[in-house]
């Protein structure tokens, strides 16, 4: 990581900011952010830093799994460096494990440990993402089968199955201590206090972003907490197979295709701002300060062993 990040960094801001602006006018954009109360916007922003704050376990979790007892103010900034950037410019799994790489090895971590971590992180979002996908579809199989266009039946049993797979997940972690070995590199499935660690953390984030997703809308229409998080689920399934960075554009357009004119321009906008661009505006700057910090340690560790070096032998 270099100084150069800066002008990547940016770059993809203004990327990420065009592309999500140009389709609106100025006035559109003003009047209705303007129309969303201060209070709703308040509630948006406290559920959007609940949710990094979950994203921090998932990397707790990862660091208590290859049993590690790095502090949590460690991992926290790690994690929020990290994932504030990587959300953002897509990709997530890769930019923000190059990212958590170089601060795990930093401090003192293995190659293995943090592939482990990064790996763990991986599936802790595929489990919240299962639990929350089975409870909207199980509880609101009508909008999810007016989207996907199947039978609400088949959506029924769609959320069973997702259930029915977070359930297997922490069954496997209760009974299973087989390690799975690739090369030199050894995995075995979490105990099962990390696996449940890993059900509520992550389930409780994407509840916490669905309710930001809802803060902002509830401000110009009436809608129910369930259908924005079935929005939410099905926005994140669509972005996970179109790869967009942030969701750019897909999230857009399938939360206004699953909750129509209740999805307003201003409401959309703010929640990408409250979600994406503050964390990021706020991760970037953070993550240069914190490689400055490490070059100056660098530095004076490399000077205090050249002049230790130079000291004559004693006699």
């Amino acid at each position: 990581m270099t100084y150069g990040m800066l002008v990547i960094g940016f770059g993809a801001a203004g990327y990420l900011l065009y592309h999500t602006f140009r389709e609106y006018s100025l006035s559109d954009i003003v009047e209705s952010v303007r129309a969303i109360p201060t209070f709703n916007l308040l509630m948006a922003l406290l559920f959007a830093f609940g949710s990094y704050l979950c994203l921090s376990g998932f990397d707790w979790a990862g660091v208590r799994y290859v049993r590690n007892d790095l502090a949590y103010p460690k991992i926290g900034l790690a994690s929020f460096i990290a994932l504030s950037i990587g959300q953002s410019v897509g990709l997530s799994g890769l930019s923000s494990g190059a990212l958590r790489y170089r601060y795990y090895a930093h401090w003192g971590m293995s190659t293995e440990d943090v592939a482990k971590i990064v790996l763990l992180s991986g599936v802790t979002v595929g489990i919240g993402m299962a639990t929350l996908s089975g409870i909207v579809m199980v509880l609101n199989q009508k909008d999810a089968a007016s989207v996907l266009g199947l039978r609400e039946t088949v959506i029924i049993a769609i959320g069973f199955a997702c259930l029915a797979a977070t359930a297997g997940y922490l069954a496997l972690a209760a009974f299973v201590r087989t390690p799975l070995k690739i090369r030199s590199w050894t995995f075995e499935m979490p105990v099962l206090k990390i696996a449940i660690a890993q059900v509520v953390i992550s389930t409780i984030n994407f509840a916490l972003v669905s309710a930001c997703l809802r803060e902002v809308m509830a401000a110009t229409a009436d809608v129910s907490y369930l259908k924005a998080a079935t929005a939410f689920v099905l926005a994140n399934l669509a972005i996970l197979i179109t790869h967009a960075p942030g969701g750019l554009g897909v999230l857009e357009a399938t939360v206004r295709h699953v909750m129509g004119d209740q999805a307003s321009i201003g409401s959309l906008v703010a929640f990408r701002v409250i979600y994406f661009f503050i964390p990021f505006f706020i991760g970037l700057p953070l993550s240069l300060v914190v490689e400055a910090v490490f070059r100056a340690r660098k530095a004076r560790r490399s000077s205090a062993e050249g002049l230790q070096m130079s000291k004559p032998a004693a006699v």
